[in-house]
Order: structure tokens, then sequence, then C-alpha cells
């Protein structure tokens, strides 16, 4: 079979490269054997490639947070599972043509889900709900600001949070962004340089009619977070969830102390550990039903083979690409 391997840590388009490596062997009970349909290139993905994610492998390793697969064989004593089912496993090092795993860490999936939407479940869709739902209690109405508003989980941000009846505010900084981050579900998008906070917080002021929201979604990092914390209403969460900018998450003191603004971090790896198996299953539910009716669905910019796994690599830390990038094994 072919997969992409990692045997040093280092800048991606140079470091992965497509190996042919044994098939693995036949599933163990309560295993499955899976045939990897199209897989998923996430900024995790880079950031483990380079050696700067929260967990590293050991070496050599193959990368790849999340795909969709279809069922190729069954180990002794699996149930709930047919030959050719459609399923997102729940695990890791996925890029490759084939894997075995647990039947328990799989997600099956309806036979008529787009393949490559299913592809970007398991990570961006998820860790939007998560955010909207387990960080802040709010209600109906409320109003939620994200930054970095056109990457893959703010237009999940955008679209889950309008069937959760809430109003989202999503910030970027390219006026041809605009429009698809408002199709995709948002309430309001402000073009924003991060260099004026005061002026953010006008608007966003302004927007709200001084319902300022009490959740903040960051993916930024840096002088952005100070800048959403002003945007915000006292006591508000915001959730650090990526590293973009690559510094530290800055507040103003007198935000933290006087405003009793709060920063927290959000790791989707975490949530998994943490969450009741019930509550992760129930918000896959959640999400297969929205992508499986067309409620939500991610740009694609481009697909490749695991072949041109350099390319695709390449294209992925491209500043500026509109949608994600898939690998296939063919």
């Amino acid at each position: 079979m072919r997969a992409i391997v990692i045997e040093r840590f280092g800048a991606p388009a140079e470091t992965a490269r497509c190996v042919e490596r044994p098939d693995p062997p036949p599933p163990r009970a309560g295993e499955l054997r899976l045939r990897v349909l199209a897989a998923n290139i996430n900024p995790a993905d880079l950031l483990l490639i380079e050696g700067k994610y929260g967990q590293l492998p050991d070496l050599p390793a193959t990368p790849g947070a999340e795909c969709v697969a279809r069922v190729e064989a069954l180990g002794d004593g699996v149930t709930g599972f047919a030959i050719g089912d459609l399923v997102m496993p729940m695990t890791t090092s996925c890029w490759r043509e084939l894997l075995n795993t647990k039947a328990a860490a799989v997600i099956a999936l309806p036979a008529g889900i787009d393949v490559q939407q299913a592809a970007m479940l398991k990570a961006n869709p998820a860790t939007a709900l998560a955010m909207l739902e387990d960080i802040v209690a709010l209600q109906p109405g409320e109003w939620v600001i994200q930054n970095a508003a056109n990457s893959a989980v703010g237009r999940c941000v955008a679209t889950v949070a309008r069937t959760k009846q809430l109003r989202s505010i999503g910030i970027v900084r390219r006026p041809e962004l605009v429009d698809a981050l408002k199709r995709a579900g948002a309430d309001a998008v402000l073009l924003d340089d991060w260099r004026d906070p005061e002026d953010l917080a006008q608007r966003v002021q302004a927007m709200t009619g001084g319902a300022l929201p009490r959740l903040a979604l960051d993916a930024i990092g840096g002088t952005a977070s100070a800048t959403l914390a002003t945007a915000l209403a006292d006591g508000a969460t915001i959730a650090n969830y990526g590293l973009l900018s690559g510094m530290p998450c800055q507040i103003a003191s007198h935000d933290l102390i006087f405003r009793d603004i709060r920063l927290r971090g959000f790791w989707l790896a975490r949530w998994f550990r943490a969450a009741p198996p019930e509550r992760v299953r129930s918000l896959y539910r959640t999400l297969v039903a929205l992508i499986a009716d067309g409620t939500l669905a991610v740009p694609i910019a481009a697909s490749y083979p695991f072949a041109r796994i350099g390319e695709a690599l390449a294209h992925a830390a491209r500043a500026g690409r509109d949608g994600k990038i898939q690998l296939t094994p063919g």
C-alpha cells in the first residue's frame, strides 16, 4: 500500500514522502480494515510535520488526523458494520491507503454523504460545534465573534451558529471574503487588520446595539487576542484554538483585571479525552446531519494524489488559499 511518511521533522513540503509499505494484517477481533478514500490537510498536520504540535509521534511516522474510508474487512465479533460501509475513523496516522482500527473508534456515515465533505468532518466542524456549546452557555440571539473567519473552522462556526440561532461576527482582512462568509451563515463580517482595537470595539458596539459578545474565538493569537478583548462584554471568554500568528496570546492587564476577560485554550484532542463517548457521538450525529442535508459545506481548493504530497503540502501552506487541500491514495 501507499502511505505518507516523515522520518524527521521539518518543512512539510520537503519532509513528507509517499512510499510503499506492506499492507496491514487481517483485522483482529473487534477491528475493521478500512480503505481510505480521501484525507484532509489541516494546519495541525503542518505543525506536526514541523515538530511544533502539542503531541508528536515517534519517527518514522505517518501523519494525517482525519479521513473518510470504506469498510473492507471485519474482524471477529464486529457488529453494526458491513463491508462497503462509509465511515470516519477516530484515529490518526491516516494518510495511507489501508488501516486497521477498533470498531469502537469508528463513526458510521450515511451511504449518500458527500465523500469530500465527510473527509473534513472530524476536526474543523467538531471544533466549531464544541466551542460553541461547551465554553460559554450561550442563548439564542446572542453574539459570538471570531477572527480568521474565512478559515475552515471559521466557516463552520458561521454555519453552525446560524443553526443554533446564534448571531456571529466574522473578522477578515480581505474584502473579497465578505460575501462568501455571509453565504456560510455569518450575520456580519468586519474588515480589520488589528491595528486599531478601539475602532473595532466601536464597530462591534454599534453592530450589536450594546449586546456585546460573551464568547470570542481566536485562531491567531498575538495582538489579535488583545484586539478581540476590547470588543467583548465584561466577563467574556476568549477561546484560543490556533497559532496563526506564531506569537503568544496578548491581553491587556486592564481587560483581565478590571473587565474579567478570560483567556482559555481549546484543543479538540484534549476535548476528545475529556468528553464522555456519548457526547462525542452526539456531536457527530449533529454534524453528519448538517453535512448530509447540505447545510454544512467547506470549500475545497484542490485535491492531490499521495504521489504529489510535496505539492499538496506546499499548497496547504500557501497564504490566501480559499478552501481545503485534500489527498487521495490514487
